[in-house]
């Protein structure tokens, strides 16, 4: 694209040269921020639509609202938000929580946690939210934060960090040829993750096919009385998981920050919700490990034992492939005597949860449910051979799966690249 004629040095590091026409100011010249919030005297019947941090996305804006009494609402709820502001997470600056606001209803509130961007005269609000997102301003955000766990910074340093300063009619310029690029762009990676919801039911019924009706077309097949098995071949045996393992429950060495229960050269893992999130069908390894006092009062497994999560990522099964403790938020099957891969499948398609609640957190999983669901039995030699297949099947759509995710991956960095490049000068863009 085409550039500036004339450039000269910003005087700022991280944004290098600005065209020689642009001048540099503190964003506190150009925003006022905080300026409206709801007093403790606000009716307790006032009906707030409220936003935390984790409700919003760098690039999807704000994702939910949270309709609430200001009676009922966290003590953060607090910040008033209209057209045109731009909100910036001071707090955890890592997760990017960074939005313009548009089509604002008149009651939303944002959290204490935001610091609220308020364009003067000569700023285009738009501008304001682009220069906000740009990768070196995010940059700084993050760099000027204090703390190493929750890393925040202070709306008055925030509001001291540089800002270009340009004519309006540019500005104006600038933020429409972005709204335009920008929609093109994220039209793409809409598509894209609509195509990564087709693959993943798709995954899921090759999975439910395959546990349920088995690898033989022509088998017969006899009704089972369940409604997730629906028709099954008729030599297969139908029998709840209770009769073929106990279910038991993983235990957790307490209080868990006690030091004496870790050490680094522990020859079991301990497992938390987050490794099991992280992985995939396989346990290969976590980021903690267990003494041996620390161990006394888990539960270990054995490298090929299957787990299922019933806390966090509720539903979700794994294998482990190394010596591990888990926790009581997860269940086991000391007794299972089966192709174990056969019943990770069975978990995995998330069918026989139906009526359980919904696959993620709101599940209702303990000893007893998971031990009263229903699976359909096959031979050991038609477990094998499904196994088998269901590994050939699902690796053929994990590496579509891969695929797509790296298009959507390098959509936003040319995304994030095209922001910067734009409210920075380093390519020119006119309003003809």
């Amino acid at each position: 694209m085409n550039r500036y004629e004339r450039y000269k040095d910003s005087g700022v590091p991280w944004l290098g040269e600005i065209p020689e026409h642009w001048n540099i100011c503190h964003l506190k010249d150009e925003v006022t921020f905080n300026d409206e919030v709801l007093g403790d005297k606000t009716d307790a019947d006032y009906e707030i639509l409220y936003v935390d941090i984790s409700s919003v996305s760098l690039i999807e804006g704000i994702v939910q609202k949270e309709p609430m009494s200001f009676e009922n609402s966290p003590s953060r709820a607090r910040r008033i938000v209209k057209n045109g502001d731009v909100i910036v997470s001071t707090v955890r600056t890592y997760l990017k929580a960074i939005t313009q606001i548009q089509d604002a209803e008149d009651n939303l509130i944002v959290s204490t946690g935001f610091a609220v961007l308020r364009p003067k005269e000569n700023l285009f609000p738009r501008f304001l939210g682009y220069w906000v997102q740009s990768e070196n301003m995010i940059g700084a955000i993050v760099s000027n934060s204090v703390g190493v766990s929750y890393p925040a910074i202070n709306a008055t340093d925030l509001v001291r960090l540089p800002i270009v300063k340009l004519p309006l009619k540019e500005q104006t310029a600038i933020a429409h040829y972005l709204d335009t690029k920008l929609g093109e762009i994220d039209a793409l990676i809409d598509k894209q993750q609509t195509l990564l919801e087709k693959l993943a039911e798709q995954r899921t019924a090759v999975i439910t096919h395959a546990v349920t009706k088995g690898l033989n077309p022509a088998a017969p097949m006899k009704k089972s009385g369940v409604e997730w098995l629906g028709d099954v071949p008729a030599h297969w045996e139908v029998l709840s998981i209770k009769r073929l393992s106990q279910v038991k429950r993983g235990a957790s060495p307490r209080p868990i920050d006690n030091p004496d229960y870790f050490d680094d050269d522990g020859e079991y893992a301990w497992v938390r919700i987050a490794d099991v999130t992280a992985s995939n069908m396989y346990l290969l390894e976590t980021t903690q490990r267990l003494s041996d006092l620390g161990k006394s009062f888990s539960v270990p497994l054995q490298p090929n034992s299957l787990f299922l999560s019933i806390a966090g990522s509720v539903g979700k099964p794994i294998i482990t492939k190394i010596k591990a403790c888990i926790h009581d938020g997860f269940v086991y099957f000391p007794e299972y005597k089966n192709n174990i891969k056969f019943l990770y499948y069975i978990f995995c398609s998330g069918q026989p949860y139906l009526g359980l609640g919904k696959m993620g957190t709101q599940l209702n999983l303990n000893t007893d449910t998971v031990g009263a669901i229903k699976i359909a039995l096959p031979t050991k030699e038609e477990q094998d051979n499904i196994t088998d297949y269901l590994d050939q099947e699902t690796a053929k759509i994990d590496r579509l799966c891969e695929t797509v995710n790296q298009t959507i991956g390098r959509l936003k960095e040319y995304r994030t690249a095209l922001i910067t490049q734009a409210v920075t000068g380093k390519i020119k863009v006119t309003d003809e």
